[in-house]
């Protein structure tokens, strides 16, 4: 065994437990398997939050969604269209139209974003399974239904169990107003609730009424083939990001091809923005627990001059005793993140399967009762890395003080 780490574990694990420096080292150790633990819970929380969402856009989002790069809809007639539609591994295609309108329901009123969908649409983006305590309906017979964001719903207070219709008003394209008559220059539906869903999204929750394509075409004046969006399904085992490569080469400039990622980049990028500089922030209490190491190692040092004269008398050179305090504090640092990992990973999984922490008190007032967690092999190694790595350059400026002292002390053994 070396000679140097054998010393300096002896000195760290030394049996001489009422030692004030063995104390001050055990400190050290806790507060970096703290700090380390603390990183770990977080990032996998985030991750959590992250999954969560994503699989709460992944029922409501197409695999691949096509859109035009300017303007409002396109043709469906274009041999392009027609062309990237028959690529090999689509399974199912709907299409949308999406507008704004204004929405009444008795006596309130709301700016909307109206959602026109075809009849498989639901074969696309799984929205039974968002829907809240109904089905997914649009239409039955001769009657038309509209599907609103909880937000939505609970800013009109409509309900289903309500009679009372919902009025769809639109502006009529290229049509002047008349002062004498404005209304005129709007075109008014008539709807009646289908139901509710939620995305757990405030800007579609809030905002989006889904209707038939037939009835958005009806409203906003569109001819049978035009479109905003199609919503592309590809069958099992088909990469999207192949796909949509061929796609982008079919249909050129003037389209628009995103997968599930980019239609929802902006959320998912400021997600990321919020965990990284949340880790960042807790990397810096880190740092702060392991440069409690270089007072460990100082008072250590201070302690262990009567055996650095014993050992130097026999015959160890001032690499051999620097390496002794280095080693020792390389353990504390080491020791403290893999014990970090271990129980951070410990407690993600006790909250995984039991849900110790919970959101509310109260059952069924959120999504979910209880912190959602993902541990992510990629994040675990992130902070071993980042929290061994500090360690390390933590302990150069005593053991380099050291050095320094014996050099001017024994300038004149080797």
């Amino acid at each position: 065994m070396n000679l140097s780490f054998y010393i300096g574990r002896r000195y760290l694990f030394s049996k001489k437990s009422h030692n004030a420096i063995n104390i001050i080292s055990f400190i050290s150790v806790c507060g970096i398997t703290i700090a380390t633990m603390a990183l770990v819970c977080t990032l996998s929380v985030f991750n959590g939050f992250e999954g969560m969402v994503a699989g709460m856009f992944s029922s409501f989002d197409p695999d691949l969604r096509i859109t035009p790069s300017k303007g409002k809809v396109f043709s469906t007639d274009a041999p392009e269209v027609k062309k990237a539609l028959q690529i090999n591994g689509i399974g199912k295609v709907a299409q949308t139209i999406e507008e704004n309108a204004l929405l009444k329901y008795g006596d309130k009123q709301a700016p909307i974003v109206v959602k026109g969908v075809s009849s498989n649409f639901s074969e696309i983006a799984d929205m039974q399974k968002l829907m809240l305590k109904s089905d997914f309906l649009l239409k039955d017979g001769d009657i038309d239904y509209g599907v609103m964001g909880i937000g939505l719903a609970a800013k009109l207070d409509a309900r289903r169990e309500y009679i009372t219709p919902l009025e769809l008003y639109a502006p009529i394209r290229n049509a002047k107003v008349n002062l004498a008559n404005p209304s005129s220059a709007f075109t008014r539906t008539y709807l009646y609730l289908g139901g509710v869903f939620s995305l757990n999204n405030s800007k579609l929750d809030e905002n989006l009424l889904i209707v038939s394509l037939q009835t958005a075409r009806q409203t906003f004046m569109y001819d049978s083939n035009q479109v905003s969006t199609l919503a592309v399904r590809l069958n099992d085992g088909v990469s999207p990001e192949n796909v949509k490569k061929q796609m982008r080469k079919i249909l050129g400039d003037k389209y628009e091809v995103q997968d599930r990622f980019e239609q929802q980049e902006s959320t998912f990028r400021m997600m990321q923005i919020e965990k990284w500089v949340t880790f960042f922030i807790l990397s810096f209490i880190a740092i702060i627990a392991i440069f409690n190491v270089i007072g460990s190692l100082t008072m250590l040092i201070l302690e262990k001059e009567g055996d650095i004269a014993t050992l130097r008398s026999l015959g160890a050179n001032n690499k051999t005793i620097t390496s002794i305090f280095m080693i020792e504090g390389w353990m504390i640092s080491f020791i403290g993140a893999a014990l970090g990992i271990v129980l951070g990973f410990v407690l993600c999984l006790l909250q995984e399967h039991f849900g110790l922490l919970k959101l509310s008190s109260s059952t069924g007032q959120f999504l979910i009762n209880a912190y959602p967690v993902k541990v992510e092999i990629s994040d675990l190694a992130i902070i071993f890395s980042i929290v061994v790595s500090i360690g390390f350059l933590a302990v150069i400026y005593p053991t380099q003080s050291l050095r320094k002292r014996l050099n001017e002390k024994f300038t004149h053994r080797p």
